[in-house]
């Protein structure tokens, strides 16, 4: 696959490419998959996985991923989710979800040759939620954070493995979920009595940890928050292909990160779109919702063809709150909003 100018594309996606975050309303994984799929079918578009947490325990975001640990497993608490002895019925359930939803994949996408994204929560925001057995986060102990990060790289492996066994012309794109890596570097993580907080991490051991799962993956790797304060710099000293983001939430303050990453070859998931709402106004105007990238790309003062090349558009956060409908037209919305970036870069 080629870019305009000859050379080898540096991402599996197309210029003026969509794509979603993760999570998607309802608990019917055929309609959701249908619609992540019809929304954004064909090239250039980057089609996913999608979440459904409103099924319960185990399909939201943190037990789905647990559920993915290689020898190491939880159980749910009126806390949170907890690290067990052994595999109970929280780990099982959520297994068995996450086997529902690529069933439904394989079914779905027969004969699909393309890129594909799958999600899973990222190591930093896993070891600020799982619990050890005291109730405390992971976060607290650096052995326990180096182990979980150790079960999570081989889990997601063996994950990763299966989706392509089930979809083999799929190229894979691992997004990982990281709305917690600002607050574990700003040492601002709660503990359990909630009367103080863990210690801010190293900023040297969140990258080092980020670019051991990077490497370990044979393809892009994209970290996606929608929280404020996206360290964008630490992310693309980690090795990472995209940075995911609420763009939203983007200040005048981050255009020279943003423009290092960009010009280093970081594309920009530019999340442009309201998640939930029932405000036409919002999906009216496909070319006003990535006015404000334009801007950015303006400021930066960079190529205009690197617009189209670089940024993915996508909802502001995930679709689980939004109605079946409401997440329909996002996506779309999307589509149509990148292809408005091509047919007008300047």
């Amino acid at each position: 696959m080629s870019g305009g100018d000859g050379e080898e594309r540096r991402f599996p996606w197309g210029p003026a490419a969509a794509s979603g975050v993760g999570s998607m309303p309802g608990t019917d994984v055929r309609e959701a998959v249908k619609t992540v799929t019809g929304s954004l079918e064909g090239p250039p578009h980057l089609p996913y996985v999608p979440e459904l947490p409103a099924r319960g325990p185990g399909a939201d975001m943190l037990g789905r991923t647990a559920g993915m640990l290689a020898e190491m497993y939880v159980h749910q608490e009126p806390s949170g989710w907890r690290i067990s002895d052994r595999p109970g019925r929280d780990t099982r359930r959520a297994r068995t979800w996450l086997g529902e939803d690529l069933d439904t994949v394989e079914e779905l996408t027969q004969g699909y040759e393309g890129p594909l994204k799958v999600s899973a929560v990222g190591p930093w925001t896993l070891a600020a939620a799982l619990e050890r057995r005291n109730g405390e986060a992971m976060l607290g102990d650096p052995g326990a954070v180096r182990d979980l990060a150790g079960s999570l790289t081989e889990g997601l492996g063996a994950h990763l493995a299966d989706v392509r066994r089930r979809v083999p012309g799929a190229t894979l794109v691992l997004q990982l979920d990281e709305p917690s890596l600002t607050p574990v570097l700003q040492g601002s993580v709660r503990t359990a009595s909630g009367y103080r907080t863990y210690d801010a991490v190293d900023r040297a051991v969140v990258e080092g940890t980020l670019r051991g799962l990077v490497e370990a993956h044979a393809g892009p790797v994209v970290v996606h928050s929608c929280a404020p304060g996206v360290p964008v710099a630490l992310l693309r000293r980690a090795g990472v292909a995209g940075i995911s983001l609420d763009a939203g939430l983007l200040t005048e303050r981050d255009d020279e990160m943003i423009g290092e990453a960009v010009e280093g070859g970081v594309a920009l998931f530019a999340g442009v779109v309201p998640g939930a709402g029932d405000d036409e106004g919002a999906l009216s105007d496909p070319a006003g919702s990535v006015g404000g990238v334009r801007s950015l790309w303006r400021r930066l003062g960079l190529a205009a063809g690197l617009l189209t090349e670089s940024v993915v558009v996508t909802p502001a956060c995930g679709l689980a709150g939004a109605s079946p409908a409401y997440a329909r037209r996002a996506l779309a919305h999307c589509a149509q909003a990148a292809r408005s970036l091509a047919d007008n870069p300047e």
